[in-house]
């Protein structure tokens, strides 16, 4: 897939010229588009001739594709505006559209599908989170708590029996400590 829209016209000049998308209508649209309003693409000498009933609409269509990538990136990208204006339908069923919307929405897959791989916590779930939180509270709760602070005295000894509710090794440890400080007064 290449950025320049010059390679993106001639893949999708095969796409018009072959299905015959554009009307006369819609192709003198475009040409007026690009006369008046960028006079720089197309003269008025060049519009007239791709304006001109004297031949075919397909015969117009495929000059003008020809015509515009030799003008240039900026010529090639005002056609493109100009029939995402004029005809927004057939701008999306462009090859060079397709395309870029299917690796679009296989970027956005990969995308998703990473996104939920990280925001998976594991397979202990949120309990196992509270519970860690709780533990690491009440070791900092513990471990500030020393015998000149007496507003927390009482707090040491709930903390070993609220330990029932941990894990072994956890609540060992809570317990041991309490026994520790009581022992110490």
């Amino acid at each position: 897939m290449s950025d320049s829209y010059r390679d993106q016209l001639l893949l999708d000049a095969l796409f018009l010229k072959q299905e015959q998308h554009l009307s006369t209508d819609l192709l003198d649209k475009l040409v007026l588009q690009l006369n008046r309003i960028y006079p720089q693409i197309l003269t008025d000498k060049e519009a007239h001739k791709f304006r001109s009933l004297k031949f075919a609409t397909n015969k117009r269509l495929a000059e003008l594709l020809d015509f515009l990538p030799n003008k240039g990136e900026e010529a090639c990208h005002e056609f493109y505006r100009a029939l995402q204006i004029h005809a927004e339908h057939i701008y999306l069923n462009l090859p060079s559209r397709r395309t870029r919307r299917d690796a679009a929405d296989s970027k956005e897959v990969k995308i998703s599908s990473s996104f939920e791989e990280k925001c998976v916590l594991n397979e202990r779930g949120p309990v196992f989170y509270i519970t860690c939180f709780s533990l690491v509270a009440g070791l900092a709760i513990l471990y500030y708590c020393n015998e000149e602070n007496k507003t927390l005295g009482d707090a040491k000894q709930i903390l070993a029996f609220s330990a029932l509710g941990f894990g072994r090794r956890a609540k060992d440890l809570l317990i041991s400590y309490a026994e520790d400080q009581f022992k110490q007064k």
